[in-house]
């Protein structure tokens, strides 16, 4: 029997690994998948392809690129047709050699590539596992009945100690939190097959959010180029800049630019060392970025200071409001502290992260989460609309009045009064 493994970053394969250390999976033959999912996956290194991965090979029999599998379609758009499942399926179990798949280890469920994979690969259970702070909102599309009745948990790394994912639970699936100390483990290991990263005394951790739509070129590269001058002027004469590794050349050039301006010597780790290395082997005295699970690694599992910056930019632009950004964005707005251009660090009004997470995640997926409606009016009741709730989504899920209806109703009331 074989368990069939999916993997898109290297920091996917690394929580996985330490899953398979742990013995959370079968112990018979394993079969990894990565994928490459940016938008040009040829500019971009795949993952079994990255220096660190390595460290990780021996825990998988046999490592399959996606990517070369469905050439010339992208990961990200191609879906099987609904006539085309039962011969695609029995190709793909010929090319794996799948005679029995004993469990589907997949991140991501709601999207393809690993909502394909799942439709390809069935009979067997499935486990999700969740890599990033997005398994703390809710599924971001429904599930047909054939995927979500073969998923039997959720494995998460435990970043916000206390917060409970909502994801998967429309569908009953019960969340299982994976070790700290077994992904520390394997962060070493990474650690010991790459060159030691530049020691700096402050690191920003770069995101795509203008591929995703989030934000323009522009004002992403702003975000950047604030934090960077809010650690100057804290004093910090070196500062480390993590790129995503889809992210291009240009945000370095602007981000070495605007250190020389600063008076700030900037260093770029090389763009395959994961930033939990960085932060195992040249910890920071600061970790800054604006809503990257690297912040959460950092400060829960490392101990490492952190502050955001462009969170309330990234919240009034998110579109549609059940983007699933929403929650990551919003824990770490609510969570960590705000740095200002000006070198300060300001708390964030003190607030019941999980209320609010409930309560947003409510407002993001009304229909999946009908059991959290009263706790999302309450804890509108005892905070009112702040800044993450637009009145038009609270209007549509009937939570305040919709727009225009005050204003008819006060003058109704004035015109019964004259």
């Amino acid at each position: 029997m074989t368990t069939v493994y999916y993997a898109s970053s290297l920091f996917g394969a690394m929580t996985l690994a330490a899953g398979i250390d742990e013995g959370r999976f079968g112990s018979g033959r394993s079969l990894l998948i990565v994928s490459t999912n940016a938008a040009v996956p040829e500019t971009v290194l795949p993952v079994d392809q990255a220096p660190g991965f390595a460290a990780l090979r021996s825990r998988f029999d046999e490592v399959v690129s996606w990517n070369e599998l469905i050439a010339p379609l992208h990961p990200s758009d191609w879906r099987a047709r609904v006539i085309e499942v039962p011969m695609l399926e029995r190709l793909l179990a010929a090319r794996l050699r799948l005679d029995g798949v004993e469990e589907l280890v997949l991140e991501s469920i709601a999207v393809p590539p690993a909502r394909t994979i799942a439709g390809l690969i069935r009979d067997c259970p499935i486990t999700v596992y969740a890599d990033g702070l997005m398994s703390y909102g809710p599924t971001r599309d429904p599930l047909p009945a054939d995927i979500f009745r073969r998923i039997t948990r959720l494995l998460h790394l435990d970043l916000v100690p206390g917060l409970e994912p909502l994801l998967l639970t429309e569908y009953g699936v019960a969340a299982e939190s994976l070790s700290g100390p077994a992904f520390l483990r394997v962060v070493e290991q990474v650690a010991d097959t790459l060159p030691e990263p530049p020691a700096a005394e402050a690191m920003i951790l770069g995101q795509y959010l203008s591929a995703l739509d989030l934000l323009t070129d522009e004002e992403e590269a702003g975000i950047c180029l604030a934090l960077l001058r809010g650690l100057a002027a804290r004093g910090c004469r070196s500062v480390a800049f993590k790129p995503h590794p889809s992210s291009g050349r240009r945000q370095i050039r602007l981000m070495r630019r605007a250190a020389e301006e600063a008076g700030t010597h900037l260093v770029v780790p090389d763009e395959t060392v994961p930033a939990e290395v960085c932060f195992a082997v040249a910890p920071p005295k600061l970790v800054t970025g604006c809503f990257s699970t690297g912040l959460a690694t950092a400060r829960t599992f490392y101990g490492l200071p952190v502050a955001t910056c462009g969170t309330g930019l990234v919240l009034e632009r998110l579109k549609p409001y059940e983007n699933s950004n929403r929650i990551p964005a919003t824990i770490a707005d609510a969570l960590f502290p705000r740095l200002a251009e000006d070198g300060s660090l300001a708390d964030p009004p003190q607030a019941d992260l999980g209320a609010l997470v409930r309560a947003v995640g409510y407002c993001m997926q009304p229909e999946a989460h009908p059991g959290l409606r009263a706790d999302a009016a309450a804890y509108l009741r005892r905070h009112g609309q702040d800044r993450y709730f637009k009145r038009q989504r609270l209007a549509a899920v009937e939570l305040a009045p919709r727009p225009g209806t005050l204003a008819r109703i006060r003058r109704r009331l004035a015109r019964a009064i004259t």
